[in-house]
């Protein structure tokens, strides 16, 4: 779903301080952003220039210090924390560089909490979790638990996670930045399909062969957007 002028999200003038003894740090300055349903972005920016910190607003875990935010055209700032919670839940997708599977789960029950938490009944969880395992290519290793697959086994679950409801906007902090090469770009193309197939990704990223997959470029330093 889609605002008016068809932006699944926008930010306008996004700020975030945090409190310091020394004083409040900016991390985040008079930033500007929207995304579109057919939007693949790449952020990329020396560490510590704010991306990590403007991910998060994005995906109403954290807060503006200034500024709007608006998903799906309602203003998130207005919204109770069980309204955003239910938000990060069922439209927006979340994959991290270090996975965050939980380790006492199986490839299946990780894809399938989210879902049950959704209130999603048990077939269609069933068949949703097949199905997705299927897509990242992980069918025969629905059993095993995060401890027995590998990094690139992982990530391609913690994807099919974020994609367990079916969200608008994919949301991904440095997905390649625990697997070699290789793996990273299976990753990168992976991320591909999920766009192709209808949804909409922010990616932060260090990696240029992954910002070139993606058909929008966002460079940011020292908590600003510098560059398109």
């Amino acid at each position: 779903m889609t605002d008016a002028n068809g932006a699944i999200i926008e930010g306008r003038g996004l700020t975030r301080s945090f409190a310091m003894p020394a004083g409040a740090v900016t991390a985040l300055g008079d930033v500007s952003i929207r995304i579109d349903a057919a939007d693949y972005v790449a952020i990329t920016g020396p560490s510590g220039c704010g991306k990590s910190t403007l991910l998060h607003i994005l995906g109403c875990v954290d807060q503006p210090t200034a500024g709007s935010l608006v998903f799906e055209g309602r203003d998130v700032s207005a919204l109770p924390e069980s309204a955003r919670s239910r938000i990060r839940l069922t439209r927006i997708g979340f994959v991290f560089q270090r996975f965050f599977l939980l380790p006492m789960l199986t490839a299946w029950e990780n894809i399938e909490l989210p879902q049950a938490e959704a209130g999603a009944n048990k077939a269609d969880r069933r068949a949703r979790t097949r199905e997705l395992l299927d897509y990242v290519g992980l069918s025969a290793r629905s059993d095993h638990r995060p401890s027995q697959l590998s990094g690139g086994e992982m990530q391609r679950v913690a994807i099919a996670r974020a994609l367990a409801n079916r969200p608008a906007l994919l949301l991904a902090d440095e997905p390649t930045g625990e697997l070699d090469e290789e793996t990273g770009l299976q990753i990168a193309t992976l991320f591909d399909r999920v766009h192709s197939d209808g949804t909409a990704i922010v990616v932060v990223t260090h990696n240029p062969a992954v910002a070139a997959r993606a058909a929008r470029h966002l460079a940011m330093k020292s908590g600003r957007m510098v560059g398109a």
